[in-house]
């Protein structure tokens, strides 16, 4: 097992204090926004070798099987299937969507066949992988996710008393629940001069006089992005709040836009990432309306569910598994080998991670990786998260 170093990402929307408080390091000025733990070749996580740094991504790559066992590679291919993060919003982020499979291998060939160069910044797939992911908050949590109900959103747009949102709250009324949704969705794509203005002022004046969580939220993304259209998309969206330890799982075609607060995140080894507003980055809304699923059920709230001093965090996919440990000084310690990988995060207190031949004591932020077939125990005053396929059988 090796301990890793990991890559912070500075992304703009990123908060400056969440992760060195965590951390315990002074913070550093600049927006720390994702913290991460794994092989993605855009950011691989750094591990010793005889004293050298060398990346994850070229060690799985040296022994697949070695490192993430046999029946991992059979189903995922030679490379770790997940990505583990911490993700530190202080600033929103951008309305996305992620592909399922076959939109991301499709996407991914037809890029390639245009000859647009995989690091190109105006590049929509950057792998042919979909990308589900679940966040689970350590903070106070805020997001948008999932679409509500058309008769809700149109409740929302004639409160803001804005006449040019008229048209698109009756449509909402009038048509099929879907059908509505995805007319006014890609309306708002491309508004009409002046709407974006207008609901910006009639969102501040709504928050100022009714105080309330959504309606301030969409006042911030107001203020935070000017002008951005993406603004249309986000009031079309569920708000959400997590407690610490309440989760949301997102799979494909669900928009999404995270707000605030600390929270870990694990997710398919993608960086396939649709946006139609609220950022500088690429945006492609014709191929998000493609993706965009306008029928998906509302994402629940997910609490972890008790199996054997180990809380797990249900999700519908088996490129990962998210679990946590809650440890105390003279309670159980426990002790997995599995037949997949596993990297396991400390969040809070201190963690020793062990096995037969070493152990390395963590303190929150700090992570381990554990290969297929190696021992791993857990014990400390703490709480550790692990993250590893949902293929993964134990081996003891």
């Amino acid at each position: 097992m090796d301990l890793l170093h990991n890559t912070v990402q500075p992304y703009d929307w990123g908060s400056r204090t969440l992760l060195p408080e965590l951390m315990g390091v002074p913070p550093t000025g600049a927006p720390q926004a994702e913290l991460w733990m794994g092989a993605h070749p855009a950011a691989p996580s750094r591990v010793l070798r005889d004293g050298v740094p060398v990346p994850l991504d070229r060690v799985v790559a040296g022994d697949p099987e070695g490192e993430l066992g046999a029946g991992a590679v059979r189903r995922f291919g030679p490379r770790l299937p997940f990505l583990l993060k911490l993700l530190a919003a202080d600033a929103p982020l951008s309305v996305q969507v992620h592909p399922d499979p076959a939109q991301a291998r499709a996407g991914f060939a037809r890029e390639d066949a245009l000859g647009v160069p995989r690091d190109a910044a105006h590049r929509t797939y950057r792998d042919d992988q979909h990308k589900p992911e679940m966040i689970v908050a350590l903070t106070p949590f805020r997001g948008l996710c999932g679409f509500r109900s058309p008769a809700d959103t149109a409740g929302l747009l004639d409160s803001l008393r804005v006449p040019a949102l008229r048209p698109y709250a009756e449509t909402l009324r009038a048509a099929p629940g879907h059908q509505a949704l995805a007319e006014v969705f890609r309306a708002f794509l491309r508004p009409p001069a002046g709407l974006l203005g207008a609901v910006a002022r009639a969102l501040a004046d709504a928050a100022a006089d009714s105080g309330e969580a959504r309606t301030a939220a969409y006042d911030r993304i107001a203020r935070a992005h000017p002008g951005d259209s993406g603004l249309l998309s986000a009031l079309m969206l569920r708000y959400v709040e997590l407690a610490p330890g309440e989760a949301l799982f997102l799979g494909a075609g669900v928009p999404h836009a995270y707000l605030s607060g600390l929270g870990v995140e694990v997710m398919a080894n993608s960086d396939n990432v649709l946006r139609c507003g609220l950022t500088s980055k690429h945006v492609d809304a014709e191929e998000l309306t493609r993706v965009v699923r306008f029928d998906a059920p509302p994402a629940r709230v997910l609490t972890p569910r008790e199996e054997e001093g180990e809380e797990v965090y249900p999700a519908p996919v088996d490129d990962f598994r998210l679990s946590r440990y809650v440890l105390r000084p003279g309670g159980p310690q426990p002790r997995v080998t599995l037949d997949a990988p596993q990297i396991l995060l400390c969040v809070a207190g201190s963690v020793t991670v062990s096995s037969a031949e070493e152990r390395l004591r963590i303190g929150p932020g700090r992570s381990v990786y554990v290969p297929a077939g190696a021992e791993a125990g857990l014990e400390g005053n703490g709480t550790a998260f692990r993250a590893t396929t949902g293929t993964a059988k134990s081996l003891g």
